[in-house]
């Protein structure tokens, strides 16, 4: 089959939207078929026999609010940018819905079909109905419904102000629903998710199909040349939005710092607000604490190896990739309950509730203090991937929706 699949941001590193778009990608590749990657910035990290198509957005959230308000306005020569720039300079979030205006521009522009099946990364922008309505079949992949970000996010707010500032941001929500509820071919990634997108986006549950997402068990894998550190905790996520739980991870090494000498390690970034430095300031954690963003493969792999733990701190997630590739490297991990982590830890890790920073204290703590069962964790978690979770399943399971889409229009 040829195959386009698309996503309007595609971060490449630490459990972002991009790591599903190149192991999927390459796994189909694998079996035979054709498969471009159509993507805004930033793009995703691409391997030899897989395309890529740039679609080039403002990418407004890379420049300072100044930059922003005041663009070039030479930029502002299309539809599609200048309502990206409108959206953006007046809080919302518009990047989804503009990159569906130019996925069926490219898509669309001839009447000539490029594809045999077009799968969709969580845009769920009006484009991709006009898309499917120009004939091509779609397939969508729902990570989780992002009124979940929206709902914690202003839950979490601390003023009036910033509470209505999040509910415009997540605005677009209000299309996706819109969107999902017109696509009868919809991949997520665990049970938890499938039931939480039936009833919030009001989906049937015969068009959601549950795959669970593949790991690089090669890739991601224990090593005897690496060692593992006694005091070093790892939390992996792409950014620090209220749905990671970073602030109860913060709260429990502050309690944990008092026993034991412990450093953690984040990798991803702050929201750039200032917020997630003055609560580390105010715990007293900001020497323990390290950010690393944009580190390649290999050196996540080696942070997974040398972690003395792997927290999981979500306060929800669709999926939990990091939790899976911290077991598939034999890291020990301590893992909230929140969305489908269980689904994807089990009995291999710690659960704990989430937001509940002194319950993830004890944990972490009963993990740090005893080295027998750190190794007990490691072997469970490495085995239970192995059994569960890989790459070239998903991307059979995947091929057949395809060939369902196909064949159902």
């Amino acid at each position: 089959m040829r195959i386009c699949i698309l996503s309007y941001r595609s971060y490449p590193y630490s459990g972002g939207q991009g790591i599903y778009m190149r192991y999927l990608s390459n796994a189909l590749r694998d079996l035979g078929h054709e498969v471009d990657l159509m993507s805004g910035p930033p793009y995703p990290i691409v391997d030899e026999g897989v395309g890529l198509i740039k679609l080039p957005s403002l990418d407004l959230y890379a420049m300072t609010s100044f930059q922003r308000l005041f663009i070039d306005p030479r930029k502002l020569n299309t539809f599609a940018n200048f309502v990206e720039w409108g959206g953006t300079v007046t809080g919302y979030f518009s990047e989804p819905l503009t990159f569906g205006m130019r996925a069926y521009q490219y898509l669309c522009r001839d009447g000539k079909k490029l594809y045999d099946v077009i799968h969709d990364n969580q845009t769920l922008s009006y484009g991709i109905v006009d898309i499917q309505k120009a004939g091509y079949p779609v397939v969508e992949t729902i990570h989780h419904p992002v009124t979940k970000d929206r709902d914690l996010a202003i839950s979490s707010a601390k003023s009036l102000k910033d509470k209505l500032g999040y509910r415009r941001w997540f605005s677009f929500t209000g299309m996706q629903i819109k969107v999902a509820q017109q696509l009868p071919y919809i991949i997520t990634v665990s049970e938890m998710a499938k039931q939480h997108i039936h009833e919030v986006f009001k989906v049937p549950e015969n068009n959601l199909r549950v795959i669970y997402n593949g790991i690089d068990t090669e890739l991601f894998s224990p090593s005897d040349s690496v060692r593992r550190l006694d005091n070093m905790i790892l939390m992996v996520m792409s950014r620090d939005t209220a749905v990671k739980g970073l602030r109860f991870l913060l709260e429990a090494l502050a309690e944990l710092r008092k026993k034991y000498d412990l450093n953690l390690v984040v990798v991803g970034r702050t929201m750039g607000d200032g917020l997630t430095e003055k609560l580390m300031e105010r715990l007293g954690v900001t020497a323990s604490v390290t950010f690393r963003d944009r580190i390649d493969t290999d050196e996540l792999v080696n942070l997974y190896r040398s972690a003395t733990l792997v927290a999981v701190p979500s306060t929800y997630e669709g999926f939990g990739l990091p939790a899976a590739e911290a077991m598939s490297c034999g890291a020990p991990v301590v893992s909230t309950t929140a969305g489908a982590l269980p689904e994807v830890v089990g009995g291999a890790g710690i659960l704990v509730p989430p937001a509940d920073s002194a319950a993830l204290a004890v944990a972490i703590g009963s993990l740090v203090a005893d080295p027998v069962k750190r190794l007990e964790y490691s072997s469970l978690g490495r085995q239970r991937i192995l059994d569960n979770f890989n790459w070239k399943n998903a991307a059979q399971r995947t091929a057949s929706i395809y060939l369902e889409a196909i064949k159902g229009r």
